[in-house]
């Protein structure tokens, strides 16, 4: 129980051999299901990171998902615009799970690389931002993403790339 009496979500192994809020019957789901599952949930559902930088899942197809944020004043930095580590952030979060939507049941990912070019500043509270992320090469052993963010504005403030390792069980 956390201090203010909300419930945190425990991780533990998810019988994928990772530790995620995912529950132990995580190995028995497509990533895309997994993804799925995450669509609505509420702020303290949520993965640490999307409550911590508040971004937040909203789509997620085979090869596709789409995030959320609205970037605040905890997300500045010492020039008092958003960090770019936000969009980095967001834009590896599309990209590795869109990768998890490729996934089948007991298989996971890690991220090897990812590549982010910021195109325009963010300002705090300046509206939502959305991130889609979707597959470009779909191999048995590499995947590789791209992952677009645009602005309430609809003008592209970030693109980037991201190469993921996928995780098969030993045999």
């Amino acid at each position: 129980m956390a201090e203010s009496g909300s419930e945190k979500p425990v991780q533990a192994d998810d019988g994928r051999g990772a530790f995620s809020t995912a529950g132990p019957s995580a190995a028995l789901k497509s990533g895309l299901e997994l993804m799925r599952g995450g669509i609505g949930s509420g702020v303290s559902d949520r993965p640490g990171i999307g409550r911590s930088l508040n971004f937040w899942l909203v789509a997620a197809d085979d090869g596709r998902v789409v995030f959320e944020g609205e970037p605040g004043m905890e997300s500045l930095n010492p020039l008092g615009i958003v960090h770019g580590g936000w969009t980095l952030t967001v834009i590896d979060s599309a990209c590795g799970c869109a990768t998890m939507t490729a996934l089948e049941p007991g298989v996971s990912y890690t991220t090897l690389e990812t590549k982010v070019n910021m195109t325009r500043a963010i300002k705090p509270n300046s509206g939502v931002y959305r991130c889609e992320g979707q597959l470009l090469v779909r191999g048995r052993q590499i995947i590789t993403s791209e992952a677009k963010v645009t602005g309430p504005d609809g003008k592209l403030y970030a693109h980037g790339t991201s190469t993921c390792m996928v995780l098969r069980p030993a045999a």
